[in-house]
């Protein structure tokens, strides 16, 4: 069922989300050569602890997973597209990492996600992750009150295909509130002017993530959470919580 926000409501969201931006900024400030993933996970537990907060994504398990998900963060790197572990695994020069992280702040959640490349990019990997990019922020404006939900979906996929690269529909979008994950849940493509009508109140995650070598293949990793691409090529995500307003779609994961 999908549930319309108050402002109040969105308030308390935006809050969390700030908490998310804090994370998402020390992330991108401590990824280096030579650092673990599990070093940018206990730094997000840090910012969690300091503001009251705790992770959305510590101890979830969705009926797919065989274990409760590990840590407070997504880290992936290279050709993991999503929902990485963060381990003993140390960044390279030229790695490309997207990390995910979310946080419940008086029990409203926020969500956001980034990608970029430690140290010098590898060939293809900019270009992706500004596309990527590029796709999110046409997401985002897409998310106007009247509109519909594949007005998101169809701009988000009109610039993953003018790219050139895969997109997989099995996992993308979705609401946000109480829970991570709520209703609806929303494509990386589709149809404009298709789907459930955008109204004022509607809090929903966009969030692009694409293939570089262009197949739509992924596969799940054995230790049952990471999500690879099938054709071993690099990925990039990247998310933002958004709250649908009278005057328009308003960020709620961006430092204000």
């Amino acid at each position: 069922m999908v549930e319309i926000k108050t402002r109040g409501e969105i308030d308390a969201i935006a809050a969390a989300g700030q908490v998310v931006a804090d994370i998402l900024t020390a992330a991108r400030s401590t990824a280096a050569p030579g650092v673990t993933l599990a070093e940018l996970d206990a730094a997000a537990r840090e910012i969690l602890t300091k503001a009251g907060a705790t992770s959305p994504f510590f101890n979830y398990h969705p009926r797919f997973a065989p274990i409760p998900y590990p840590a407070v963060i997504c880290t992936s790197v290279n050709d993991a597209a999503l929902h990485g572990i963060p381990g003993d695994y140390r960044l390279r020069p030229g790695d490309l990492l997207s990390v995910d992280a979310g946080a419940t702040l008086d029990g409203w959640v926020g969500d956001a996600a980034i990608s970029f490349s430690v140290g010098t990019a590898h060939d293809g990997d900019a270009e992706l992750i500004a596309t990527t990019e590029a796709a999110l922020a046409a997401g985002i404006a897409a998310a106007q009150p009247g509109g519909r939900l594949g007005d998101i979906s169809a701009a988000i996929g009109k610039i993953g295909k003018a790219g050139g690269y895969g997109i997989s529909t099995d996992l993308g979008g979705h609401g946000v509130g109480r829970t991570m994950h709520e209703d609806p849940h929303i494509p990386n493509r589709g149809k404009a002017g298709r789907g459930l009508r955008l109204v004022p109140g509607l809090v929903i995650a966009i969030e692009p993530w694409f293939i570089g070598g262009g197949s739509d293949d992924i596969y799940l990793d054995e230790d049952g959470w990471t999500i690879r691409t099938g054709d071993g090529s690099r990925a990039a995500h990247v998310e933002h919580t958004i709250a649908i307003t009278d005057d328009g779609p308003v960020i709620l994961t961006t430092r204000g």
